[in-house]
């Protein structure tokens, strides 16, 4: 269980008053400390599934305290060729069969979801075209040689 503790309004007029939840240091502390480009198994949805996902934000992120999220890429077992896809052997993942990467799927995930690091990360020109994927998916005039 996170601990939270509660932030309060940013000099609203009351009545209208905003809280933020932030994580205590103590809870903080006991997140996973993910890096960019590793590969994790997650609890995605609800109820939890275990998937293996792609850690895609910057370091900066992922190893603030004050931050309990992480931007992550899933992976999945099906897919076709297209500017947001990418297939990933089995050799340069270490997962057990080759897999997809669909920038399209981008999203954030608390870290307490995150559950086991796999072995490997991907490389950092690997991961140049990780973010290529993601751009094309919301930016049109994203180059794309398929």
């Amino acid at each position: 269980m996170l601990l939270l503790k509660r932030k309060k309004n940013w000099g609203l007029p009351s009545g209208k008053r905003l809280t933020r939840l932030t994580l205590t240091s103590e809870a903080a502390s006991r997140l996973p400390s993910p890096r960019r480009g590793e590969i994790w198994s997650a609890d995605l949805e609800s109820p939890p599934t275990r998937h293996w996902v792609l850690i895609v934000s910057l370091d900066s992120r992922n190893q603030s305290e004050n931050v309990d999220t992480v931007l992550i890429v899933p992976f999945g077992s099906h897919g076709a060729e297209g500017p947001t896809t990418i297939l990933l052997p089995p050799g340069e993942t270490g997962l057990p069969v080759a897999s997809w990467l669909k920038g399209h799927f981008i999203t954030t995930l608390p870290k307490a979801r995150l559950r086991d690091r796999a072995p490997r990360a991907l490389s950092s020109r690997r991961m140049r075209e990780v973010c290529f994927i993601i751009r094309r998916a919301f930016d049109p005039d994203a180059p794309w040689e398929g």
